[in-house]
């Protein structure tokens, strides 16, 4: 079965589908190796790992969609991808879909805030107009050639004009064709079943955002489910994970000069070797010999 069916029959299936995100190759495997169905890759965790910079937008499109390329070899398991504001116009979001297929990705979600955009719980959001952004969802939406490809349509508008809006957001652009609808910081669980309850009117799949200490109440995927939600994202724990565990290591280096007594923490260089894949690699290679 193809990434692109398998991942959308994961949205319709019954049990909400949990998509961690990961920031590079590396902990795309640890993901699929932890047992989950499908992962997610956003603008967040790729501008901390790659540039070392907060997720405002600097990211550019060749620098985003090849990260996803190496995400996606990585793994054989489905792979969403975050399309940012699309890089530009109608042009730019055509080119950045097809590219993004290229890659490899299940699916890919495209957003309404301005240019340069932000983290969606930061302050100082604001978003484009609806008939400004639906020029690019229609826009994705044609170009893609794999019609599995999941596009998901997201929508920040909650944060600048209230839940009102968003939800009308939400319904236009499920109108519009999106095959799932992203409201990002829903600040309560009321806000949360009157998002859910617009789109069940249509059947669109909606999906749930938990940051650990962001603006939309920490729920656990049973919760999120009877809320009404079909997917549940964690955009932001494998970059707060990553870099504390690396604080710690570095820190305990630092202060005794060596990592002998840390060594519990850490995975043992044949625990890495096979983590990583080498005794594969080695089988593939005696096929040629």
């Amino acid at each position: 079965m193809k990434k692109t069916t398998l991942f959308r029959k994961l949205i319709q299936d019954p049990e909400i589908l949990l998509l961690p995100c990961c920031h590079d190759g590396l902990s795309a495997r640890v993901l699929e190796q932890s047992g989950f169905k499908a992962i997610a890759a956003a603008g967040y965790g790729l501008s901390g790992s790659l540039l070392g910079m907060p997720d405002i937008g600097v990211l550019t499109a060749s620098e985003m969609i090849t990260q996803y390329g190496h995400i996606c070899s990585a793994v054989n398991v489905p792979v969403l991808v975050d399309l940012d504001t699309g890089f530009g116009d109608v042009n730019n979001v055509i080119r950045a879909v097809r590219d993004c297929e290229k890659a490899g990705v299940a699916g890919l979600f495209l957003e309404d805030q301005t240019y340069p955009k932000r983290c969606g719980h930061m302050a100082g959001k604001s978003v484009v107009s609806v008939e400004e952004y639906l020029p690019k969802l229609k826009a994705a939406l044609w170009a893609r050639e794999d019609p599995d490809l999941v596009i998901m349509a997201r929508t920040d508008s909650c944060a600048v004009y209230g839940i009102e809006e968003a939800v009308r957001r939400a319904r236009i652009y499920a109108e519009a064709g999106a095959d799932m609808i992203f409201v990002e910081a829903v600040h309560t669980t009321e806000d949360m079943r009157k998002v859910n309850s617009a789109l069940a009117e249509s059947n669109t799949p909606s999906m749930a955002n938990m940051i650990e200490g962001g603006r939309t109440p920490f729920l656990s995927a049973g919760e999120l489910q009877e809320l009404g939600y079909s997917v549940v994202a964690y955009p932001c724990g494998s970059v707060f994970a990553a870099v504390k565990a690396l604080q710690r290591w570095a820190g305990y280096l630092k202060e005794h000069g060596t990592t002998r007594g840390y060594r519990d923490q850490m995975l043992s260089f044949d625990e890495y070797f096979e983590f990583i894949g080498v005794p594969a690699v080695r089988e593939r290679e005696k096929r040629f010999r």
